[in-house]
């Protein structure tokens, strides 16, 4: 079933959700193309300094007690890119922004970058900030800062062979906003030319604005709205979430990948992300990790994102530069345990040159 932009009714279930904004994902185009995952041959290792297929954004954790604050940092540093902040204030100008939080980047949040990319150049608003502001404890978040380059570059071919980039504002700047100023701020300060949201998105103070007040006041700034229908998880496994609250209706969210990871589900995973899930590690301090013949061990402080539940995992992978090799991993109250099937190829792992680490799950 195909997702079309319409103008939402003054219907809208509402939300108790108290913050400035929340979103659900908007509905998954049957007709995209599948994603084609990255597909190498052997490591190596050339540049001492180069972390390729990874972004510049990867937090290098000092100590195990140091883990809340990487979480943090994570957090707050995400989308961070080369220009300015005078030049990033503008860089939105003209475009066409997709609203939401964006913790996963699974298939909710790329369907409204392809909505995005069919009306203008494509960007995805978000806030950094939020559970230092309303007081959340800090998490591992879902894809790891450094990581989301690649996932938005594999974006590209749903949407017009544009990589969709991220923007975001600090949460404390526009928690105290009215929905119209809001729009304002879009409108003025920023410059877009219009705005794609899921039909449950709400914003301004205390979420006080659903998504009729959005397309509303766009209308009155001239700009475009565009309100699409949420992405549905099919999935019967997490039947028992929708009773979770008047956010979660079923829709595919940022909760549900949490959901699956923390049942160590990597299918589902990979179903509500609509590709493997990447644990990334630094391998910055080696003295933090433990390799011995095709086996290497590191702390759990050595995380850049979420892990799933601890157990075995079949049919993985690590990626570093272009290539690839398989292995199996052990996640347990320790750490990380990876082992590759053959010695000859855990060698590379353990070079000096390795800085970042990335193990995608493949369906167990």
């Amino acid at each position: 079933m195909l997702g079309g932009s319409r103008c939402i009714s003054q219907h809208l279930r509402d939300s108790n959700f108290h913050q400035f904004c929340t979103s659900t994902t908007p509905i998954f185009t049957a007709a995209s193309p599948p994603i084609s995952t990255s597909s190498f041959n052997y490591f190596r290792f050339r540049l001492r300094n180069k972390v390729s297929d990874f972004g510049v954004n990867c937090v290098q954790p000092n100590s195990s007690n140091t883990q809340s604050s990487l979480l943090s940092q994570t957090l707050s540093q995400s989308g961070k890119d080369e220009e300015p902040p005078s030049e990033r204030l503008s860089m939105l100008a003209g475009g066409i922004v997709a609203l939401g939080k964006f913790d996963a980047l699974h298939i909710g949040h790329r369907e409204l970058a392809i909505q995005a990319a069919k009306r203008g150049i494509p960007f995805l608003l978000s806030f950094v900030g939020m559970a230092e502001v309303l007081g959340w404890e800090p998490r591992a978040p879902i894809v790891a800062d450094c990581d989301r380059k690649r996932i938005l570059s594999s974006w590209a071919p749903y949407c017009g062979n544009v990589i969709p980039r991220e923007f975001q504002i600090e949460f404390s700047k526009v928690r105290s906003l009215t929905p119209r100023q809001f729009v304002e701020k879009l409108s003025k300060e920023l410059g877009v030319r219009g705005v794609v949201a899921g039909e449950n998105y709400r914003f301004g103070y205390r979420a006080s604005g659903d998504a009729s007040d959005l397309v509303k006041l766009c209308k009155e700034y001239g700009l475009e709205a565009y309100i699409i229908n949420s992405v549905m998880d099919k999935n019967q496994i997490s039947r028992a979430l929708n009773s979770h609250g008047k956010k979660e209706r079923g829709q595919v969210s940022s909760t549900r990948v949490r959901y699956a990871l923390d049942k160590g589900d990597m299918k589902y995973v990979s179903e509500l992300l609509g590709r493997n899930h990447r644990l990334v590690l630094t391998m910055e301090d080696q003295e933090r990790i433990i390799s011995e013949r095709n086996r290497l061990s590191a702390p759990k402080s050595c995380l850049l994102n979420l892990a799933p539940k601890e157990g075995l995992y079949e049919n993985c992978s690590v990626s570093i530069d272009e290539n690839v090799v398989p292995c199996r991993v052990i996640v347990d109250t320790t750490g990380i345990h990876l082992e590759c099937y053959e010695v000859a190829n855990f060698t590379c792992i353990t070079s000096r040159d390795v800085k970042i680490l990335g193990i995608d799950f493949g369906s167990q």
